[in-house]
């Protein structure tokens, strides 16, 4: 497995696990099957309701703590201070952890700079190794580097094929930010690309493994999610191949700036 290192020194594998929208009934199971696959990066977040489920899978699949790379995130209601320490508390709780390897404030709102200074605290006691945001724009970075002490290590934001975000991606280069994808494979969209299904065809792999073998080549930590395990193992089988540069400049065909998500300036939980 590659990693990538943080500004802090700290490796985050290039390839995790998302849980998104896995009930918190079967998470245990699809972590486990994950890790048994050779995952060592787990994704998870406080509004996903399965910490309980995701902190079980790791606590049985036999492999040591220090040897996963666990990410949450905090939740918009528990943005503020006080609340973000409260929430930070109880996602340790449900994972059955005593520290997370990533910690990140999920959507941009008005709290930011206050959530942010309880990120730092937790970061400077030693409970988390990395902190970080998601679905954090420029500007919504430069306001909170108003007042940060500490610059994110991680922004985690939609990217794909179809929205590469090459200016956040700029951006966060220049101030030593990693970027990490949600939605990598389209949310299943990709598997309609005509272009990607030449490229996988040509390749002799999956065409998720080619969505995820083009984030990998672009420096890009990616989290795809399954439920099949097939397709977890498939996702993770992606370091044999390469992408030239014809395929490349491909893929940049898809490009066409729509989101599949939300905008982050247009959103309200």
């Amino acid at each position: 497995m590659i990693s990538l290192k943080l500004s802090n020194g700290i490796e985050i594998p290039q390839i995790g696990f998302g849980t998104f929208k896995i009930p918190d009934d079967t998470a245990a199971e699809a972590v486990k099957t994950a890790l048994e696959a050779g995952y060592r990066h787990i994704d998870t977040a406080a509004i996903y309701r399965n910490e309980n489920g995701v902190g079980k899978g790791i606590k049985e699949s036999g492999i040591p703590r220090n040897e996963i790379f666990l990410t949450s995130k905090l939740w918009n209601d528990d943005q503020g201070y006080d609340t973000a320490l409260k929430a930070f508390d109880e996602s340790l709780k449900k994972l059955g952890t005593d520290y997370l390897d990533l910690y990140l404030i999920h959507w941009p709102k008005a709290k930011n700079k206050e959530s942010w200074k309880a990120l730092e605290k937790v970061y400077k006691d030693g409970r988390v190794k990395s902190i970080g945001v998601s679905n954090f724009k420029e500007h919504q970075l430069d306001d909170l580097l108003t007042e940060a002490e500490i610059i994110p290590m991680i922004n985690q934001v939609e990217l794909h094929p179809q929205f590469p975000q090459k200016e956040i991606r700029k951006y966060c280069m220049e101030k030593g930010i990693i970027v990490e994808a949600w939605a990598s494979l389209m949310q299943g969209q990709i598997f309609d690309k005509k272009i990607v299904i030449q490229i996988a065809e040509k390749h002799g792999k999956t065409v998720s493994q080619v969505g995820i073998r083009w984030a990998v080549q672009n420096g890009i930590v990616t989290i795809p999610k399954s439920t099949h395990i097939q397709r977890i193992k498939e996702n993770l089988n992606v370091f044999d191949f390469e992408l030239d540069q014809d395929d490349m400049l491909k893929m940049e065909e898809l490009n066409k700036g729509i989101r599949i998500g939300r905008d982050p300036d247009k959103i309200d939980f």
